[in-house]
């Protein structure tokens, strides 16, 4: 039997970063995340592994002792939150474009700005276009509960090393503060399955100097490795798409959402049901690469898309970008830092796209 424990979200990220084997964990406190921090101070896993818990001074030191650590081939984590994610962005541009795995939470609250630290979902965009300088793609995990908030730990690593690529575990304040009883495996080592060959770990007998860089003043060879790179990209857009379908089999609309905003729309999906609606939730798990294929698929055999999310509407580009016809889609968002109840999704499906 696996052991059981009552966690709160940014607990159980905490928790599973221990679990799958971190070397390391820099980060800087900020609402609503500040509790990752805690937990693994208090919990000290350095003498249960070995990991190293460290507070930077910033966000932007953070980040670079990540992009030092992940050179290294160390399994390396960070969290932050909003405005301090967008201060780590330079870091994470360097990182990417020096192919090194390492895994970035981020706990959204509410903005532009400094907001409010109520949750929100608008760092969509900054997550799945890039968000800093260069053309580069993070892999992005959209967590829905705090079982996911620890499982999605351990497999940011393993998608991370397989790729050499950063990955992000993009939560909510909603998700990051609540609690539910999480499954917890088994400590797993700190060492890595991956291949490591590319790590700055000092000169060898049985190869040269390894450099990690995200520098290269030759066009010529800098196109070279952007080609590199999205020939990456397109092989993770192939391999690792994640979602949920839940009640689609025969539905006449759909909902498309993630994180907190799909919890609420699977009793909006109890409340439409009651009214004789046959409405569908397509749950994405992974932002990037983007599950387009399904919603194309889907698209023909339904009359309207709403896409709920706690922005002024972001994800919905996608989804009309994927749909590929004619389909009605539209969005329902509350921002600010307000979350939205299922009667409003309600309410709003039957505006938008049912209009009878």
């Amino acid at each position: 039997m696996k052991e059981l424990k009552l966690l709160k979200g940014n607990e159980a990220v905490a928790e599973g970063a221990i679990r799958a084997g971190a070397d390391a964990y820099f980060g800087y406190p900020i609402t609503p995340q500040s509790e990752v921090m805690e937990y693994l101070m208090a919990e000290k896993p350095e003498s249960r592994t070995g990991m190293v818990v460290l507070q930077a001074e910033s966000e932007v030191a953070s980040i670079n002792m990540i992009y030092g650590a992940a050179g290294t081939g160390k399994k390396v984590i960070t969290t932050s939150s909003s405005p301090g994610i967008s201060l780590m962005q330079e870091g994470i541009s360097y990182i990417a474009g020096a192919e090194l795995p390492c895994v970035i939470v981020n706990v959204v609250r509410g903005g532009p700005g400094l907001g409010t630290i109520q949750p929100s979902q608008a760092d969509y965009f900054q997550a799945t276009k890039g968000g800093g300088h260069g053309d580069y793609k993070l892999i992005t995990l959209a967590p829905a509960s705090v079982q996911e908030m620890y499982d999605f730990a351990g497999l940011g690593f393993k998608l991370a090393f397989r790729y050499r690529n950063p990955v992000m575990i993009l939560s909510d304040g909603l998700i990051g503060q609540m609690m539910e009883k999480v499954a917890l495996s088994e400590q797993q080592p700190r060492a890595t399955e991956f291949d490591q060959s590319w790590a700055t770990t000092g000169k060898r007998a049985d190869r040269g100097q390894n450099v990690i860089t995200s520098l290269d003043l030759d066009p010529a060879r800098q196109e070279v490795h952007n080609q590199k790179l999205q020939a990456k990209y397109r092989k993770i857009e192939e391999d690792e798409v994640l979602y949920e379908e839940i009640s689609t089999e025969d539905a006449d609309y759909i909902l498309v959402a993630y994180g907190s905003s799909s919890r609420i729309c699977q009793k909006a999906i109890e409340l439409s049901q009651d009214k004789g609606y046959k409405v569908g939730l397509i749950r994405l798990i992974t932002l990037y690469p983007f599950p387009k294929k399904i919603i194309k698929e889907i698209a023909p055999r339904i009359k309207g898309i709403l896409c709920v999310e706690q922005s002024a509407g972001q994800m919905v580009e996608d989804v009309r970008l994927s749909v590929g016809c004619d389909l009605p889609v539209e969005h329902f968002g509350r921002m600010g830092g307000m979350v939205p109840i299922p009667e409003e999704v309600v309410e709003a499906l039957e505006q938008k796209i049912i209009k009878d």
